[in-house]
């Protein structure tokens, strides 16, 4: 009977250590979990703006398309530009820029996107560039 009370002393606490450690372990994975929830998110919303910043680039070159089709074809005159800084106001901080030379065009659009860096949140500047022949 001694030798199992013995030996009942020594383990004590053993359990306590063993919790302790499994706390630590499920508290880092929910951290890098956390971590990567955030990643996710910020991936999405910058995938979004750049269909966004498609879109409106598409739009404009349809409208430029209309407009060429309209008038310009047969009278030879300019092509009529949409409102580009309106339409890339749909992005945050969004301005837009076209410029065209021999019947190919360039949509340019700029707008701005949180990041997260290790000096902290900042805001970058992202340029969608789109040529197509009018």
């Amino acid at each position: 009977m001694n030798k199992s009370n013995r030996y009942a002393n020594k383990q004590a606490g053993v359990t306590l250590i063993e919790v302790l450690v499994t706390v630590l372990i499920i508290s880092t994975a929910l951290m890098a979990l956390a971590s990567l929830q955030t990643r996710a998110l910020q991936y999405n919303s910058s995938a979004y703006l750049r269909s966004q910043a498609n879109i409106i680039a598409y739009d404009i070159f349809e409208q430029m398309r209309a407009s060429s089709t309209a008038n310009a074809v047969v009278t030879g005159a300019a092509v009529v530009m949409p409102d580009v800084d309106a339409l890339a106001a749909q992005l945050p901080a969004g301005t837009g820029n076209v410029v065209c030379a021999a019947r190919v065009c360039t949509v340019t659009l700029t707008w701005s996107e949180p990041t997260q860096s290790q000096a902290g949140d900042n805001m970058e500047n992202t340029t969608f560039a789109y040529a197509s022949r009018i």
